[in-house]
């Protein structure tokens, strides 16, 4: 066979959002597939969502229960999911249950049932749910096994049938498994308690024919059905910003002057300090000047919601409340139990899909470690790295917000040690200046070139942040103790 003559394998659309990607564009047309794990994982409402993503009156699915849930019971549950379709039932998707002729004529007979429904049908899809029942029945004979998978596999790939077996196994299993073995693809799905969270994953242990994303990538099951986040979502295929961008105001025209300009587009900026220095005013700020260009933005915040949000930033003279309404901000509350980053990643990247957004400001990295299951708080530099360097590489300017505790004897820059992460850092911090407590703005870095190193006071009005003047007077300013100085002292 030359290689103009190879074969083309066609991908069908898995109907589960986030899927496709991880298998490298859809699953291989014809395949035999094995969909394993422990109960309650999702085998079953993948399954289905595959089914009624692909099946037609032409070429139907074939869906055939054996000793497992009763087809009635399963599509009672099942028709909960918005995926489900009633009016396929019967003309495009039809349930057979094989568990008298298990019982009356043993696994054997399965196979020829199969084989009879198959080739009278002439199904697009077929799925065995639960295909561990059958082998079950004959753990006593291996190559009686093995025949039958190999005849059950053949048949169904020369009829062109994409399949799927559905069977609860243990990891240990794998190891010389002859279901395994025959099998083109194998899907592993995990339900993973981690202190009172659950955590759902998936991982594609086998796919012949194409490049799947290797590792485990977090899946979700809600009324929609089941959805899965690739754990390298917005990794591939994005070009990188090149140098020379433009700059965006951040609101406060000394603090651009600071920053020698505004914030370099397509950055990722850190706004760090202790409660009550103005952090989420800030990026308030700077979401609402972009919204004054003709800008779009994106805030996502874990500890208020949209509403409350918006009406914090008008007692500072910020309407948000009218962008939230005609759709040039998008208000992210991400708030739910057992929270990925992969997820946030995909709520984001549909956020500036929908809005066209180019600014995207995060409140705050705290707030959004907390609402993290236990097991992704191990790794939240690590996915914190991912969402940034996949954000930033499609131009999008982040401001993320970081509280700090505040000490008078240190001046550290991030306690989560990401200042790495960052492009630019700025730091908001208390001093006690003539027994007042008054607060200052410290540029830390900026990547994209020079920027101010003048220390500033600053107030918080009901007008915003206003930036005073450069603070002459003082020495020691970023201890937050700091002292007058020599050149200040009136001369005698």
């Amino acid at each position: 066979m030359t290689r103009q003559d190879k074969v083309i394998i066609q991908k069908l659309p898995t109907g589960v959002p986030g899927l496709d990607e991880i298998l490298g564009g859809g699953l291989p047309q014809f395949s035999f597939n094995i969909i394993a794990g422990a109960p309650g994982c999702g085998k079953t409402t993948l399954a289905h969502q595959f089914v009624f993503a692909n099946a037609t009156p032409e070429r139907p699915a074939l869906y055939f229960t054996v000793l497992g849930e009763p087809a009635l019971k399963m599509l009672r549950y099942q028709q909960q999911y918005t995926f489900f379709n009633v009016s396929k039932l019967n003309s495009s998707v039809r349930f057979i249950d094989l568990s008298e002729i298990l019982i009356h004529r043993g696994f054997a007979g399965i196979l020829d049932e199969i084989a009879k429904d198959v080739e009278a049908a002439s199904p697009s899809i077929v799925v065995v749910d639960s295909f561990r029942t059958v082998v079950r029945g004959a753990h006593d004979n291996e190559m009686e096994i093995q025949v039958f998978v190999q005849r059950l596999g053949l048949l169904l790939t020369a009829l062109e049938a994409t399949t799927f077996l559905i069977g609860e196994y243990a990891e240990s299993e794998l190891r010389d498994n002859p279901v395994f073995t025959v099998a083109d693809g194998l899907f592993w799905l995990y339900q993973i308690v981690e202190r009172n969270s659950i955590v759902r994953k998936l991982q594609i242990m086998k796919l012949r024919g194409q490049t799947s994303v290797p590792g485990m990538h977090t899946f979700r099951i809600t009324d929609a059905g089941v959805q899965a986040f690739s754990r390298t979502l917005g990794l591939t295929g994005r070009p990188r910003k090149m140098p020379g961008q433009k700059r965006l105001s951040i609101g406060i025209p000394q603090l651009d002057e600071m920053l020698g300009g505004g914030i370099p587009e397509g950055d990722s900026l850190l706004i760090a300090g202790s409660s009550g220095t103005g952090k989420s005013l800030l990026a308030a700020q700077f979401i609402a000047a972009g919204i004054r260009l003709g800008e779009p933005g994106i805030v996502a915040v874990f500890e208020e919601r949209p509403d409350e949000y918006a009406g914090r930033a008008s007692s500072f003279g910020l309407d948000l409340d009218t962008p939230l309404h005609d759709g040039s901000l998008q208000v992210i509350y991400l708030r739910p139990l057992d929270l990925s980053v992969d997820e946030t990643m995909q709520e984001i990247l549909d956020a500036i899909r929908k809005t066209g957004a180019r600014r995207l400001v995060i409140d705050s990295l705290a707030g959004f470690e907390m609402a993290l299951a236990p097991g992704f708080r191990t790794d939240f530099r690590e996915f914190l790295y991912r969402m940034i360097f996949a954000l930033t590489g499609i131009g999008i300017t982040i401001l993320s917000t970081l509280e700090m505790e505040e000490t008078f004897t240190e001046f550290p820059v991030s306690s989560y040690s990401i200042s790495f992460l960052t492009d630019d850092i700025i730091r908001l911090r208390y001093v006690e200046i003539e027994g007042q407590l008054r607060k200052i703005p410290t540029i830390i870095k900026m990547r994209g070139g020079a920027h101010s190193k003048d220390i500033r006071e600053y107030e918080i009005t009901s007008k915003g942040v206003i930036i005073g003047e450069r603070l002459t007077d003082y020495d020691h300013l970023i201890t937050g103790i700091p002292r007058r100085s020599d050149r200040s002292e009136p001369k005698e």
